[in-house]
């Protein structure tokens, strides 16, 4: 079972039709795409002079912006049995450095954005070769004589998934061919049918989420289009759903914050998005009422996922229907959860003893099912922890209800504990983020030599706004227990995120008793 069968495949079924597009025009047909994944497959295996030598299972990085060689590369690793490590293209060098280093990466196909990066890297890491696309060697290896497709089981490895590293550094979590296989098979069961008249819009990085539901959309033999702009925006995107529609995108919270206030989307409104199929989202919170406001500017267009590296796109979701289903008594409370286990997967609530709570009750999640990972990257011990007993204990905190439909509270080490009263910060995120003046924040707990942790809220003010004490303060008792309110509010010009624009608490925590902190707003 290689995935990149799928690609062979339609380009049989499919010869004519398009498979990659850039903008609104056609970069290559499911024919020439097949023949450059081949070809690429056949370079990347032959040991002559004309070729990289690499074998079944060696690993090949991939350190680009979002382009058609992107897919041609990644699915030509896999037509020669290799293991793709796709690479955020916005990480910093040493990160990068770190990344190939414990990957045992030979080989990085890259492009001129990162070309110096890359040179300085195989300075430090002998062996490191390099494939530039597009230059002259990636023309030779285009035009190379086309491979025999090899032949992987479901257990071996396609991808090797590098964790965000919010904590520290990054675990790479190995995904089988046979993961991916299940994953898209999953996107079919709960979120959408795709057919080869549909188009998957590449505008979050393949590297992640949308080269994950990109999958399935390449596996039916939809189009994959490449905004010109290498971003997401409402003029691009009328424009592309005029060429393409059927169109369906993944996209992280904060892409569809910015999406939900474009003037060219609010000026038509979900009527002027026929061609839009599915948003797919992910990644961090979607808050509340930043939900409200994309559903009414997209229209009943999103589902969301929760899932992490570990098992790619699927543990639980909110379909379609869940979000267009307003009627529903408990639909405000339903949308600030994360919907049922997925079709692939068991889900449960456990506590410290792996013991299942009841319902209602809080405790860690675990899933276990075909779609996740096999373990991390030569970490025995780290992957026996996370996986023991035949579930993949997650880290986060949640509950489950009588009906099966979970709701997070927070990464586990987020949670607050506070006179012996557990807090999650995302109610008290969910309350502030409910007055005007407040444009974003995050909520980290301080340690406290009475209560044991005390609550703190870094806000960062709406545009021309500056929130008080005082509003803060009514926006939390008007919704949250007493004791769940801040202690501090800090007013700061920004929260810190990572590349895929998950906040870091850790640095937050870390300001704490620092000169960086800004002083505390006081009560008037």
């Amino acid at each position: 079972m290689n995935l990149a069968s799928w690609v062979q495949r339609n380009g049989r079924r499919l010869r004519g039709r398009p498979a990659l597009a850039v903008g609104t025009q056609v970069r290559a047909t499911w024919e020439a795409f097949a023949t450059e994944v081949a070809a690429v497959g056949g370079a990347l295996a032959d040991a002559g002079a004309d070729g990289y030598g690499l074998a079944p299972g060696d690993r090949v990085a991939i350190l680009m912006a979002n382009c058609p060689e992107y897919l041609v590369a990644q699915l030509g690793a896999w037509h020669a049995g290799l293991v793709a490590v796709p690479v955020n293209a916005r990480l910093h060098p040493e990160e990068v450095a770190y990344i190939l280093v414990d990957s045992g990466t030979s080989l990085v196909v890259t492009d001129e954005a990162h070309r110096a990066d890359v040179a300085d890297l195989t300075e430090r890491l002998p062996g490191l070769r390099v494939l530039l696309a597009p230059g002259a060697d990636w023309d030779a290896a285009v035009g190379h004589a086309p491979a025999v497709l090899v032949d992987r089981s479901p257990d071996d490895g396609a991808w090797l998934f590098y964790t965000s590293g919010t904590t520290g550094r990054p675990k790479g979590a190995l995904l089988t061919h046979g993961n991916l296989l299940m994953a898209s098979l999953s996107y079919y069961a709960d979120i959408d049918k795709v057919e080869a008249e549909d188009s998957v819009l590449h505008a979050a990085p393949l590297s992640h989420g949308s080269g994950l539901y990109g999958l399935p959309h390449l596996a039916r033999g939809a189009v994959s289009v490449f905004p010109t702009s290498g971003a997401l925006e409402g003029t691009e995107l009328l424009e592309l759903l005029d060429r393409w529609p059927g169109m369906s995108f993944f996209a992280a919270p904060i892409m569809i914050r910015r999406l939900a206030t474009d003037p060219a989307l609010t000026a038509v409104g979900p009527a002027g998005l026929g061609g839009l199929k599915t948003v797919i989202y992910g990644g961090a919170p979607m808050y509340l009422a930043d939900l409200e406001v994309a559903l009414a500017t997209l229209g009943p267009r999103l589902a969301q996922i929760y899932g992490q590296g570990e098992t790619p796109m699927t543990i639980t979701g909110l379909s379609k229907a869940d979000h267009a289903d307003t009627d529903h008594p408990r639909w405000r409370e339903r949308m600030q959860g994360v919907g049922f286990p997925r079709t692939d997967v068991e889900v449960r609530v456990v506590d410290e003893q792996d013991r299942e709570v009841a319902p209602g009750e809080v405790g860690e999640v675990v899933v276990r099912g075909r779609v996740v990972m096999a373990g991390y990257w030569q970490q025995p011990e780290a992957t026996a922890e996370t996986l023991r007993g035949g579930w993949l204990h997650t880290g986060d905190v949640g509950s489950m209800d009588e009906d099966g439909f979970l709701t997070l509270r927070d990464r586990s080490k987020d949670l607050i504990i506070s006179g012996g009263m557990n807090i999650y910060p995302r109610e008290v995120e969910e309350a502030l983020l409910t007055h005007p003046d407040v444009a974003a924040v995050a909520v980290v707990g301080r340690p406290d030599p009475e209560w044991g942790e005390s609550v703190v809220a870094f806000v960062v003010p709406a545009e021309g706004s500056s929130p008080t004490y005082d509003a803060l303060e009514r926006a939390c008792t008007e919704r949250i227990a007493r004791f769940k309110r801040p202690k501090e509010y800090h007013l700061v010009d920004a929260l810190p995120t990572n590349n895929y624009g998950k906040v870091l608490k850790r640095e937050l925590r870390e300001r704490l008793g620092t000169d960086s902190l800004p002083p505390a707003l006081t009560k008037r």
